[in-house]
């Protein structure tokens, strides 16, 4: 038996799933972990682990001299092989300005010749002057490239005329259900600009990857988790994504446990298949399906009671599958086939509908441990806090976009729906369980980052010294209980994670110093120097 003693630290154990929220204090911490195998067989003081025997010969001393120890982090939303694509494609995001957006792209044109260009996370907001990219930016040195780069919410897209033409795009080409092709207002013509399924348009033309491919973004993935201490990810599945995720677990090359979440379009698939919520491994589970009811806040396509306030004349725009009641037949049919379903919804008027549609769930099917969730959530109207938390819905939010988006997200909607923008404090206020992630790769996989952004309400401008609507800030402890035993409740593994004590699964990571002791301001400075997973360590810095 593979036996470890990790002593001399300062262990924070987490809370148990039910006090997830509960700022417990120092019965919390112990400064001695042993590990069999890949679970935890004692968690406690040294002396009482020495009283007992367990550390003797055969036992691997690691001292941690003082180092503070954390649970394993979860990312509850997070994009393991379109994300590795993101890794090892251009990468827009250093751009400040449209002229560094075209120098980026030029380069990667000269170095990569005619093959697809994609990858991007651009992020026009970011610019000093925000204005939407054209085509006529790029087509002089890419007339034989065609590019396709997303903008860092996946939601809206850039494409140059190569791309355009391939796709068939023409200034006659109808918008389809759920999606706009931005055109010129003086030709009518298509600017490059696509909004949500009028990306599909390009992406059908475009070569699909190899198996291969896919599984070099896979663990490319999966080696940028291990440097920031993710042991855990709840991932989103398209096309062939969960075969090669089963295929890294039969070799032996999974380095975190994976949540596979499939999309809600295969309902009728997998109820067929009578897999159920949870099904799967100590490595991969599934049983969970995801569905869009709206886009996001920074193309515009977030979906409001109320126009914008930028556009008097823009709402949002709702899903195809939103609208034509397709989604509300298969969060009800799933339920009741014990599947977990999780819906994508950012703006108000989107939430309210799933909350209604999931309550609709609760009130005429059969009761069970269903743990609904709404990933994003991240603008509430005021009814609906506690309707959420009456029902027990998960709120799986991702505290780096109020980063990214509080600079500029008052100009979209205004200061009173920005007050319930991000609204933590209040979540957990109402009974709302969390659980926190990425949604890399619109940002970084780094969990810091989020308990960063979660504590301090710091927005990427500077601007907000005291925290964006500071009265949401949360506290360092409940920023990691979302990033660890709400991830673990949300995937219906708190019994083996999510927490370090006796029979959980040996994952957890020690930090570069101590993040419930330093100021706040300094958590954006914490790096992760070892990354233990399955009772071994895969990362040290």
């Amino acid at each position: 038996m593979n036996k470890k003693a990790y002593i001399n630290g300062r262990i924070y154990k987490g809370k148990k799933s039910e006090d997830f929220s509960a700022n417990k204090g120092k019965e919390d911490f112990c400064d001695t972990l042993i590990t069999a195998n890949n679970r935890i067989v004692f968690a406690g003081k040294r002396e009482e682990a020495e009283r007992e025997g367990l550390i003797g010969k055969g036992v691997t001393i690691n001292d941690l001299k003082g180092g503070t120890v954390i649970p394993g982090f979860i990312d509850s939303h997070a994009h393991i092989i379109m994300g590795g694509f993101y890794l090892l494609g251009v990468d827009l995001q250093p751009a400040k300005t449209h002229e560094e957006f075209v120098s980026i792209l030029k380069k990667f044109v000269k170095e990569n010749g005619k093959k697809w260009i994609t990858g991007g996370n651009w992020n026009e907001q970011n610019w000093k002057t925000p204005n939407l990219p054209s085509r006529e930016w790029v087509d002089e040195f890419s007339t034989e490239t065609p590019i396709f780069v997303s903008r860092m919410d996946y939601h809206m897209a850039f494409a140059n005329s190569k791309a355009l033409n391939l796709a068939g795009i023409t200034k006659d080409t109808q918008n389809p259900e759920g999606g706009e092709i931005v055109r010129d207002k003086v030709t009518g013509e298509a600017t490059g600009i696509l909004k949500d399924k009028a990306m599909e348009l390009v992406q059908a033309v475009i070569p699909k990857p190899s198996e291969t491919e896919r599984e070099r973004a896979a663990l490319r993935t999966l080696k940028e988790a291990r440097k920031y201490g993710v042991t855990s990810i709840h991932d989103i599945c398209y096309e062939e994504d969960f075969r090669i995720l089963q295929k890294l677990e039969r070799e032996g090359k999974l380095s975190c446990r994976i949540f596979a979440r499939l999309p809600i379009e295969r309902t009728e698939a997998i109820i067929s298949a009578q897999i159920e919520a949870g099904f799967g491994s100590e490595k991969l589970k599934m049983g969970s399906l995801k569905g869009f009811a709206d886009g996001s806040l920074g193309s515009g396509t977030a979906l409001f009671f109320d126009p914008y306030a930028d556009d008097s004349s823009n709402y949002g725009l709702a899903m195809e599958i939103f609208n034509n009641g397709q989604m509300r037949e298969w969060i009800l049919k799933g339920d009741r086939a014990n599947l977990q379903m999780s819906i994508h919804a950012i703006g108000d008027k989107a939430n309210s509908k799933i909350i209604d549609y999931f309550e609709e769930a609760i009130q005429n099917n059969k009761k069970w441990d269903r743990r609904f969730r709404i990933e994003h959530a991240q603008h509430l109207d005021e009814k609906d806090f506690g309707r959420i938390g009456k029902a027990g819905i998960i709120v799986s939010a991702q505290p780096y976009h109020m980063y990214d988006d509080g600079s500029w997200a008052e100009k979209k909607i205004g200061k009173e729906r920005l007050k319930r923008s991000f609204a933590f404090r209040s979540m957990i206020d109402n009974g709302i369980r969390l659980c926190f992630g990425s949604d890399f790769p619109v940002v970084t996989i780094n969990p810091l980052a989020g308990v960063y952004a979660a504590a301090t309400r710091h927005t990427s401008d500077g601007k907000n010294p005291e925290g964006l609507i500071p009265e949401e800030k949360i506290s360092i402890y409940e920023a990691i209980e979302g990033y660890t035993a709400g991830g673990a409740y949300a995937s219906f593994e708190e019994r083996i994670k999510g927490r370090l004590e006796e029979g959980m699964l040996a994952d957890f990571v020690v930090l570069s110093d101590d993040i419930f002791e330093i100021e706040e301001d300094k958590i954006k400075d914490v790096a992760v120097i070892q990354t233990v997973f399955d009772g071994e360590t895969i990362f040290e810095a």
